[in-house]
């Protein structure tokens, strides 16, 4: 299945323009940015990335150049948007996504696999969220955002994919709660039988490991 509506990078351009930066009751403002409006941005969304995904259950030792060259990476890809979330002027959180077709093999193949096309659907990357701005409402607006722009794109489908890490992992937290519940609130479902890899560099780690990752789909966006 093709979809009636492919925007390229002059026209994603003006998605900014188009939206409206709307504010919530906690005073942040979400932008979504594509293209080129994504220049001066992307420094402190490579900065912000490596803090929040040191984190457990991402663990990443990340650098800002690979941060620079994944986000860069992403912007040569059309359909690709970056919600932005400010707090003032301080970019407190990042939310990614693009047409799947456009991500690394890791990433098709398990469609591919399962007799899925890529094309039909749309990739939620990651969000991401300093911890002092949990819990108000921004994980809801961060899919928000990006379902919306894949209705635009003329996507019905969008999917994620989330590192599974062992219950008895030694660096888990012990007050960890999984963001299960919060996901299937979203309409997302666990797909055991989407299942890919992944390879970065955990903290205290001297080279990088493949992570196990799985899927979670919405249809009917």
């Amino acid at each position: 299945m093709h979809h009636s509506k492919c925007y390229n990078k002059t026209e994603l351009h003006v998605i900014e323009r188009q939206q409206r930066n709307l504010s919530d009751m906690t005073g942040l403002i979400f932008r979504r940015l594509a293209g080129s409006a994504l220049d001066t941005v992307i420094p402190d969304i490579a900065r912000l990335r490596i803090s929040v995904f040191r984190d457990w259950p991402y663990l990443y030792d990340g650098s800002i150049e690979y941060e620079d060259w994944y986000l860069r990476t992403l912007m040569q890809a059309d359909g690709h948007v970056v919600v932005v979330c400010y707090a003032g002027d301080q970019i407190v959180g990042a939310a990614t996504g693009a047409p799947l077709a456009s991500q690394h093999p890791e990433f098709r193949k398990p469609f591919e696999d399962a007799g899925h096309n890529p094309a039909d659907w749309f990739y939620c990357a990651e969000s991401v969220l300093l911890p002092e701005w949990r819990g108000q409402g921004a994980g809801h607006r961060f899919f928000d955002e990006r379902e919306a722009h894949a209705r635009k794109l003329g996507f019905s489908r969008s999917a994620f994919c989330a590192v599974q890490r062992p219950d008895t992992h030694p660096m888990r937290p012990t007050d960890y709660g999984p963001l299960d519940a919060f996901w299937k609130k979203r309409g997302y479902q666990p797909r055991p039988d989407l299942i890919t890899s992944f390879s970065w560099k955990d903290i205290a780690q001297a080279t990088e490991t493949p992570k196990p990752m799985q899927f979670w789909t919405r249809e009917g966006l």
